[in-house]
């Protein structure tokens, strides 16, 4: 089977799954260390400074973070762009993936396409991050990747740990605050953390693209068929063994036998069309080029924890916006102090935080409806500092690999950047 199909298939694993366990983070500007730290991850000599950005002609530094809880983040500092200029003046920006991505999203199209060197090239100080899990973040202070616990977190934690840690190291080591930009789940994410109030006051502004907020309209044909053919007709005991049985417990791993072997299960379902799976999972995607699928598989799609996969599950079958939730009142009260698992109240955004989103009417994944849910959430944000980008054409992947993308987003983007 064709490794083209990996990328898809594993966005369409989320449906399945709905129970396991974690302990609930804490937002607190005092809650994450910023650290540089030592870690078992790749070498500096194999990470993407000089795998990818060094040999495009520009300087590129490696950086590792440490979070409140543990994890060893990779960091990649594009301080300049080809042409050379003086460092240390520049305003800085944080990048952000999404789900099963890391850094290198950021980076997989020619250099005057890609988000990162485009941004060095216009005069700012461009900072990548990849989420724990991930290739060159598999570092922590005293778990390894092979440990249950090293898995037992979902994207609560990014929005409670990795995120802050990040914004205050780029913050201390720059001394400015930053832009931040976000795709799909990064900006998921990154809301999430605005929600309450957390990390505002390091921020200039923030750029959505693909915003992933409520995600209950999905129209992805795959997504749909996994929700109402699977999610539907099993209880939660037999659906804790479809788990574990096909995925395991802890690491979701896409490049794992276990997703070609599931693959051909959803493949087999009636309305299902797997004859070109990224179009019929993200939406048609209207600018990618052939040979950018190929670029995509030498270094995509990274692990996940399974529990974030059954977490975002819960939210495309829940239509809510909400911790994870253990499925029983019990836990849930252990965890949060109420039977439910709390909010979040996405209104609470401070209101004077300037928002760029960006979103296309061909996306599967970031719907049109689900968007415009968020925007009407969004309803009483400053007039003057949100602005929406509705882009025809474009579907998921575009906003990070279309090779027109710098002119339909990036410019525009940048000029809200330079305003704020």
């Amino acid at each position: 089977m064709s490794n083209i199909l990996i990328f898809p298939i594993t966005y369409v694993l989320i449906l399945f799954c709905s129970s396991a366990l974690a302990n609930q983070p804490r937002f607190s500007s005092n809650e994450t260390t910023a650290v540089v730290a030592s870690t078992a991850a790749a070498s500096n000599a194999d990470g993407i400074c000089q795998s990818i950005v060094v040999p495009r002609g520009y300087p590129c530094e490696e950086h590792k973070v440490r979070t409140k809880d543990g994890f060893v983040l990779s960091l990649q500092r594009i301080p300049l762009g080809r042409a050379g200029g003086k460092r240390g003046s520049r305003v800085p920006v944080l990048l952000q993936h999404g789900l099963l991505m890391d850094g290198i999203t950021w980076l997989l199209s020619p250099p005057d396409e890609s988000l990162a060197l485009v941004l060095a090239d216009n005069g700012f100080d461009v900072w990548i991050v990849s989420s724990r899990g991930t290739k060159y973040s598999r570092g922590h202070a005293y778990l390894k990747p092979e440990d249950e616990a090293y898995w037992d977190w979902t994207w609560d934690e990014l929005a409670a740990y990795d995120l802050p840690a990040t914004f205050q190291y780029v913050h201390s080591q720059t001394g400015q605050k930053l832009h931040y930009v976000g795709h799909s789940l990064g900006t998921l994410i990154a809301m999430a953390a605005f929600s309450k109030g957390e990390l505002v006051s390091m921020l200039r502004s923030a750029g959505l693209l693909s915003p992933v907020a409520y995600v209950g309209e999905i129209t992805s044909p795959l997504g749909r068929n996994a929700a109402e053919n699977f999610i539907a007709e099993v209880n939660i005991y037999n659906l804790l063994q479809l788990t574990l049985k096909w995925l395991g417990l802890h690491e979701f791993n896409p490049k794992g036998d276990a997703v070609t072997k599931f693959l051909k299960k959803i493949c087999a379902q009636r309305g299902v069309d797997c004859t070109n799976l990224l179009n019929s999972f993200t939406g048609k995607n209207c600018c990618l080029k052939p040979s950018i699928v190929d670029v995509f598989l030498d270094h995509e799609p990274q692990p996940s924890s399974t529990k974030n996969m059954i977490h975002i599950a819960q939210m495309i079958r829940d239509g809510t916006i909400r911790m994870y939730d253990y499925n029983d009142a019990g836990q849930n009260r252990k965890r949060y102090g109420q039977p439910t698992p709390p909010a979040y109240n996405i209104e609470n955004i401070p209101k004077n935080v300037p928002l760029f989103l960006s979103h296309g009417d061909a996306d599967s994944l970031s719907d049109v409806n689900d968007v415009n849910h968020l925007l009407r959430t969004l309803k009483h944000h400053d007039q003057d500092k949100i602005v929406v980008q509705f882009v025809k054409g474009y579907a998921h992947a575009d906003f990070v690999m279309g090779t027109n993308a710098r002119q339909v987003v990036y410019e525009p983007l940048m000029a809200f950047f330079k305003r704020h």
